[in-house]
């Protein structure tokens, strides 16, 4: 699935386990720096966070397994910067039919939508891979 990679563990993580791990194993010279937090001041629960581009970024966080989820597993998912998500709602605004301000809005949306597809999903996949990478090392991966 394009913007959500996940990886089967045989354990959870709250987010500052999660936070703590990648602490101790992250390369940070070769993936770059981490904050824990909310991604948006309207998303809910914290999450690990790198950079992806200046409209995205890729949040991780841990799933234990119960209700909704069959498994323990770590997830990597590109979501909307603070900045992102901003101009997802300025482009909400009705345009009033004006056939300039409809190009405009749907060169946006193109160009936003390229972004999460093209370098944000690149980003995805570099860190999904590094830290199956280290998850493995660590012996947490479930298979």
């Amino acid at each position: 699935m394009i913007g959500r990679e996940v990886i089967p563990t045989n354990r959870s993580f709250t987010p500052e386990e999660l936070y703590q791990f990648m602490e101790e194993h992250w390369d940070k010279e070769q993936y770059s720096d981490f904050v824990l937090g909310s991604p948006t001041d309207m998303s809910a629960g914290l999450y690990v966070m790198l950079p992806a581009t200046a409209r995205h970024l890729v949040i991780v966080y841990s799933r234990d397994k119960g209700f909704l989820s069959k498994e323990q597993k770590v997830v990597l998912s590109v979501a909307m910067t603070s900045a992102g998500a901003m101009e997802s709602m300025a482009r909400s605004i009705p345009t009033g039919g004006h056939i300039i301000a409809g190009i405009v809005k749907l060169s946006s949306v193109k160009s936003q939508e390229e972004d999460r597809k093209g370098p944000a999903q690149d980003a995805l996949m570099a860190y999904t891979d590094h830290m199956r990478s280290i998850l493995k090392d660590a012996g947490y991966l479930k298979y």
